[in-house]
């Protein structure tokens, strides 16, 4: 079991990540810093040497509504405000979901006024589009207002090995499609482990893991090297008894859906695109880092991430699971990036954990799933100035981005570092999102793409598990309605001109 066999020395560094972060450094490790406007770190020595003008400006401007906004049209103001709106009233948001998982959806003729209403309002709010042609489109719109995209081919939770393999090709096309669009507009392709590998078989491989992890001496002849799962916090309660070994078909079927990651991977690596593959809920989890991690094994080399995983800030295990993985990374000389999020199963989480008597995987509140964000933020950057690893920052809490912004400064992390990506959702916290590219940042805009059908278990989810992110979105309402006043003001009802970006200082309040 791979956590077990970590050194004592590694362990001993595990010590210090999770001790309160304001501690001292060890000789073993630089200590995990807070992310703090008042702590000023000792630059990278490397990082000195370079000049300070390729530094990001660490500070952005909220407040300057003109010069967030100056490369959105008035017309997608006036949309995103109205619906950002809607999404915010929650007995709004209750109706249109209860409606999206009623019988109504079994009547054709209903059935296609509900999709029609819904491809006109939320999903042209929060997806790319239907189609490729649909998603370039959307992709070079925001990269001439100096955004790249997430590229996000909307499929998800598959059976069998033919729709794993429709969904496969559907992530070779994106990986192809996403090399065809203008340089450095593109910064990942995204995939989900359930579409190409039958979701039971996930959850069978992950009760297996788990289990091995219970009981060290319990074998599975298929598992390849991987990176640490699990820590001694993380939750167990998903298989409570010795599962059944997998049976010759389910063994070959697992081969075969790692197979189809490795074309995935193979495909990344020749195009010279990023993949990142999604987290899912904690009953599947292990089986999704399992592949991703021995994947990650075999094709991120030189210095150069290819297959980043996904942690979850709001899980109690999260700190230590993305210690674990790095560190172990450093070891073998692998070099590993993660996406690093809040997470988007809350609900669920919290009925499975309390249906089977056991706590919450997840911490008990926002606060203290915030102190995690920023502090597995604040290891991450440290690991970048150390030379190792790379991060992609999704989030939409203003603080965690200022203070990730000035972290990086004083870091000396340089302008354009490529190991370095801040992110946020396609139609959510736009202030924030041009806030980071005025002061110099890599910026992406996560742009699920998809028939309207098939991408609407994405736009539930957002909708149930973020309606309380929504509900936050008056910072965006209220700016784009001070920047629509200012130009109903002035009769500018044409785009503005595209500036290049700017970086103004000026001290913001938190979200």
């Amino acid at each position: 079991m791979a956590t077990r066999l970590l050194s004592p020395k590694l362990l001993n560094d595990l010590r210090y990540f999770t001790r309160p972060l304001n501690s001292a450094s060890s000789a073993s490790i630089t200590a995990v810093s807070p992310l703090n406007f008042d702590e000023k770190p000792e630059p990278a020595a490397a990082a000195v040497e370079k000049p300070p003008i390729n530094q990001p400006s660490a500070t952005f401007d909220l407040n300057d509504h003109q010069k967030l906004f100056d490369s959105v049209s008035t017309l997608k103001l006036l949309r995103s405000s109205a619906n950002l709106a809607l999404v915010s009233i929650e007995p709004f948001v209750d109706f249109g979901m209860w409606v999206m998982n009623s019988r109504l959806m079994e009547t054709s003729l209903i059935r296609d006024v509900i999709l029609k209403t819904v491809k006109h309002t939320f999903f042209e709010h929060f997806c790319a589009g239907e189609n490729t042609k649909e998603a370039g489109e959307c992709v070079r719109k925001i990269h001439e207002a100096g955004l790249r995209g997430m590229l996000g081919y909307a499929v998800e939770h598959t059976s069998d090995n033919a729709g794993c393999e429709r969904n496969l090709e559907g992530f070779l096309r994106s990986v192809e499609f996403a090399k065809s669009l203008p340089p450095s507009s593109v910064s990942f392709v995204i995939a989900k482990i359930t579409a190409i590998c039958p979701i039971n078989l996930v959850r069978r491989v992950s009760d297996l893991l788990r289990w091995q992890y219970k009981d060290p001496s319990f074998n599975l002849p298929w598992k390849l090297n991987t990176f640490p799962i699990f820590s001694d916090s993380s939750p167990l309660y998903h298989t409570l008894q010795r599962p059944e070994p997998l049976t010759p078909q389910e063994e070959l079927d697992f081969q075969l859906a790692h197979q189809r990651l490795l074309k995935l991977c193979q495909k990344c690596v020749e195009d010279n695109v990023a993949l990142t593959i999604d987290a899912e809920d904690t009953s599947l989890q292990p089986a999704i880092d399992y592949l991703t991690y021995s994947s990650a094994l075999m094709y991120n080399r030189d210095n150069n991430p290819i297959v980043y995983g996904t942690i979850q800030a709001y899980l109690k295990d999260a700190k230590e699971r993305l210690f674990l993985a790095e560190k172990t990374a450093e070891k073998l000389g692998i070099p590993m990036g993660f996406k690093l999020v809040r997470g988007a199963y809350m609900t669920s989480e919290r009925k499975l954990a309390s249906s089977l008597g056991y706590d919450s995987p997840i911490h008990n509140s926002i606060q203290e799933t915030h102190a995690c964000y920023n502090d597995c933020a604040s290891f991450m950057l440290e690991r970048i100035a150390d030379g190792h690893g790379a991060v992609v920052l999704a989030t939409h809490n203003v603080e965690s981005g200022q203070l990730a912004a000035s972290k990086a400064r004083d870091l000396g992390i340089q302008k354009g570092n490529q190991k370095l990506e801040f992110a946020q959702l396609y139609g959510m916290s736009e202030a924030l999102s041009f806030g980071l590219r005025n002061a110099g940042f890599q910026v992406s805009k996560y742009l699920p793409y998809g028939p309207v059908d098939m991408v609407m278990p994405y736009l539930l989810r957002r909708a149930e598990e973020n309606r309380g992110l929504l509900s936050t979105s008056s910072l965006d309402r209220e700016l784009m309605g001070k920047e629509l006043k200012r130009r109903l003001k002035n009769l500018q009802f044409s785009k503005p001109e595209i500036t290049a970006p700017r970086s103004i200082k000026v001290e913001i309040g938190t979200q």
